[in-house]
């Protein structure tokens, strides 16, 4: 077999027209466009070094709602009891009032299924107590008054008779003042009547009568003055006695006034233990609605964490919970602590829902399909355990609402956008590992930049 040479295809232009195939095999009249592939190539990559790379901070979170009323809740025992009967089902949607689960009391003090009435009772009684005792106090009172009357009455009635017994002192006196005057008239009359009966110039007749009276005079004088101090002793007695009768009313209003005191502090008494049994009442009748655990809103039944009928259950021990209808949702965001500067209030943040396909383009998000829009709506200022910093974020009025099917505890995978760099730039601060660049968010820039 004779071998073909490269000289003999380019020396026979015949052999070429009659085996077509070496112009397909031997490439050597054909131009090389690699080089030509390699320019373009690098003018494309050049072009996408320069095109604009939205700067973004990537963040795991979960779906919750917005206000915290809204969230799953669990429901505990306000006092410990034991099941007696289950009214739901976990899975059921309830209303607000519904009754969930009976209980049943546990602690012997609150078995008596007549405590209520028997405390009303207690009620009763002591009300009834209480007013016999203000009753008490306000006879006494009533009693105190009659007594200060009666005081006044003896006492005035005293008092005349100090007056009447004062006049008739003075009256004494005059009498006994009189009588010592005809005392000293007798006297000199005796004394006259004894010379005269020395010199014989009067019978002793005559000197016998003035003598006579002379004696009467002066036992008249005594008569009187006794009679006088006798009066004053029945004025000093009636004093006396003014002053018993003071002291004895004295004493009978101030016994009456502390009977009628402690007839006062024991209906005070009485009406602070009324009180305590009232507050009693009102605490067993509580007690008594929280053996119904009822529904504090509208929702869906998804845990129960006690079962069965009969089981003990604790005070503050969880019975079940209730997820309530999300009216506001929003979805909770850990960030890093070195990332949290570049998250303001009111930035735009693009995510991702669990369950719902999309394309994401980091740093092209207009170009990315199946994600939905939000704003940060809050963000705490302490960690949680895993040191990071949680943000709240609502839907974007601005974009669409997010899905209905959205439910609570569902996954999202949020995106925060941050400030637009060359991809020339992105791909050296990524190979030098340096952060995205510090900034202070304005909202007007995102929303500028839609």
């Amino acid at each position: 077999m004779h071998r073909i040479l490269d000289k003999d295809i380019d020396n026979s232009p015949e052999l070429r027209q009659h085996l077509p195939s070496i112009n397909d095999v031997y490439l050597i009249r054909q131009k090389n466009k690699a080089i030509m592939w390699f320019l373009w190539l690098s003018l494309l990559f050049v072009v996408i070094m320069f095109l604009p790379w939205t700067q973004n901070i990537r963040a795991n979170g979960k779906v919750t709602a917005l206000r915290p009323e809204n969230r799953p809740q669990e429901l505990n025992a306000f006092i410990p009891g034991r099941i007696v009967k289950w009214y739901v089902k976990e899975g059921d949607y309830v209303y607000k009032g519904d009754t969930l689960v009976q209980m049943a009391e546990v602690k012997t003090e609150y078995l008596d299924p007549n405590l209520t009435d028997q405390v009303g009772k207690q009620i009763v009684a002591k009300n009834l107590s209480a007013e016999a005792y203000r009753n008490k106090a306000d006879a006494a009172l009533v009693q105190m008054n009659a007594m200060r009357e009666a005081r006044d009455l003896k006492l005035s009635s005293i008092d005349n008779k100090i007056v009447q017994q004062r006049l008739k002192i003075s009256s004494d006196s005059a009498d006994l003042a009189a009588a010592e005057n005809a005392l000293l008239a007798y006297t000199r009359q005796i004394d006259a009547a004894q010379k005269m009966l020395d010199e014989g110039a009067m019978s002793m007749v005559e000197f016998e009568k003035r003598r006579v009276n002379y004696q009467n005079g002066k036992a008249k004088v005594n008569s009187l003055d006794n009679k006088l101090n006798q009066s004053k002793q029945e004025l000093l007695n009636l004093k006396i006695n003014r002053n018993e009768v003071v002291q004895d009313y004295s004493e009978k209003l101030a016994k009456t006034e502390g009977e009628r005191f402690a007839s006062i502090s024991s209906a005070t008494s009485t009406e602070a233990d009324i009180a305590k049994l009232e507050n009693q009442l009102s605490n067993y009748a509580v007690r008594r609605d929280f053996l119904y655990l009822l529904a504090p809103q509208s929702g869906q039944v998804t845990k129960a964490k006690k079962a069965g009928i009969g089981e003990i259950i604790k005070e503050g021990d969880m019975i079940i919970e209730i997820v309530p209808e999300i009216n506001e949702k929003a979805v909770e965001l850990y960030i890093k602590p070195m990332d949290l500067p570049l998250i303001s209030v009111g930035q735009d943040i693009r995510f991702i829902f669990d369950g719902f396909p999309a394309i994401v383009f980091s740093g092209w998000p207009n170009s990315s399909y199946g994600t939905f829009g939000g704003q940060v709506a809050a963000i705490e200022s302490n960690t949680d355990a895993n040191g990071l910093f949680k943000i709240l974020v609502v839907p974007d009025p601005e974009e669409g609402e997010w899905p209905e099917m959205l439910k609570i505890g569902g996954g999202a995978r949020g995106i925060a956008l941050l400030k637009d760099v060359p991809v020339y730039y992105e791909l050296w601060r990524n190979i030098n590992g340096f952060p995205p660049e510090y900034y202070q968010f304005k909202p007007d820039e995102t929303k500028a930049k839609k």
